[in-house]
């Protein structure tokens, strides 16, 4: 579905049909392939989302035509570098609505961005006894940077629990709030579970109290609309290769007051104005956090990335993923031996599940010699597990190229393991 003009594929109206899936599919050269002489059934996107050609050739034409650096030459090919990177900038700028492309910071990904707000605005605004909110949910990444911080200066860190079902207790979240409070880093949509959690009510009862509020979005930014705006959020993160872009780059979005007072989170080049022996004065933002020669290729290939997004319509998407995921889940429902992990009502593309009869490990090499990729293991959220008291999920996470038809062969996939362990 390489955008055009006329295309009915860049209306953000109705939700996607099988013909439109099928185009969609052909722009995805990876999933025409064989594996293990099965055509390949890909559900691993909550790891990492497959790449349409549009991104590819992006990065490709920067390599073969405009392969410099940004910001620092005079010369044609650097001044081109430099357009199709901050194009780039104002492309995501544009996609989660945020006020100024100068508040869009580029990082290596959800992971940097956490760290750098742990490292640089923790570090100038947090000390001993104060309290991080984080949710019972969270990736490592929103985890151990808080922990490694309270190490260092002795904050605490304080989880909002949730239910069997994967619903974050808001009630309990309320009572958690309060002066000691400095900060809430919450995960919008949950990797293990896909919980979505409404974090718009979460940002609304801290600033009722003067608490800025982070939001982890690497799951929910490829899945649906997410406008830090409406959000009310204070910084937002995400990774490029979660949303169909390279591998190594992404996005710390916060406001422009809260960056403008945070220190450089590293130093070098770009992020200075003038250095003397004696003193250094630090460049404005963005550039104070971009410091070296940054992911070039991966900032202009996340754009192309965006705009491939944009012309399929991010409604549409949310639209047509709700749907298989609601049919993926009633059809692991009815399997015996299947227990699904996370069934909140607000939730999206993430089937995760557990076997008594087979190891996480085990069900995902069966699945894989019927050519279907899944995920398994704890998903990089170990306190998720202990909460149910399992080792491990296997878990399928969809997106808009994937089918019912895909569904179906994920079920035959998990009535093999039932043949093979019982």
């Amino acid at each position: 579905m390489t955008a055009t003009n006329g295309d009915p594929h860049g209306s953000s109206y109705g939700a996607l049909t099988a013909d439109d899936v099928a185009r969609i599919r052909m722009d995805f050269p990876v999933l025409d392939q064989l594996i293990n002489g099965k055509p390949l059934v890909y559900l691993d996107n909550a790891a990492t989302t497959q790449k349409p050609r549009p991104v590819i050739d992006a990065i490709s034409n920067y390599y073969l035509h405009n392969n410099a650096n940004v910001h620092r030459g005079v010369h044609t090919l650097s001044q081109r570098a430099t357009d199709d990177y901050e194009v780039g900038r104002e492309a995501i700028r544009r996609f989660i609505n945020a006020p100024d492309s100068s508040e869009i910071i580029y990082v290596r990904g959800t992971t940097e961005g956490l760290n750098l707000v742990a490292s640089s605005y923790g570090r100038k605004f947090f000390k001993a006894g104060d309290e991080v909110i984080i949710t019972g949910m969270e990736h490592h990444s929103n985890i151990v940077p808080w922990q490694i911080l309270g190490k260092e200066i002795g904050i605490r860190l304080r989880v909002i629990p949730f239910t069997d079902q994967g619903e974050l207790l808001m009630d309990e979240y309320e009572s958690m709030l309060n002066e000691r409070t400095r900060l809430v880093s919450v995960v919008h949509q949950s990797n293990a579970l896909g919980t979505i959690n409404p974090v718009s009510s979460i940002v609304e009862m801290a600033h009722a109290r003067g608490i800025p509020v982070m939001i982890d979005a690497a799951q929910s930014i490829p899945h649906m609309p997410v406008d830090v705006q409406a959000m009310g959020a204070d910084f937002l993160t995400f990774s490029g290769h979660k949303m169909y872009g390279p591998t190594g780059i992404g996005v710390l979005w916060g406001r422009a007051d809260l960056l403008n007072e945070m220190p450089p989170y590293q130093s070098g080049g770009e992020m200075i104005r003038s250095v003397t022996y004696e003193e250094t004065i630090y460049n404005v933002i963005p550039h104070k956090f971009e410091a070296g020669t940054p992911d070039i290729a991966g900032a202009i290939g996340l754009g192309a990335a965006v705009e491939y997004l944009e012309a399929i319509g991010m409604d549409r998407i949310a639209a047509y993923e709700q749907a298989l995921m609601r049919y993926g889940a009633e059809r692991l429902a009815e399997i015996e031996g299947v227990r699904l992990i996370g069934t909140a009502e607000n939730r999206g593309g993430v089937l995760s599940f557990y076997m008594e009869s087979a190891h996480a490990h085990d069900i995902g090499t069966i699945l894989d010699a019927e050519g279907i990729a899944v995920r398994t293991g704890h998903h990089c959220a170990q306190p998720v597990m202990a909460r149910y008291e399992i080792p491990a999920t296997v878990r399928a996470s969809l997106s808009f190229y994937n089918t019912t038809e895909e569904i179906d062969a994920l079920i035959k996939g998990i009535d093999r393991v039932i043949e093979v362990f019982g």
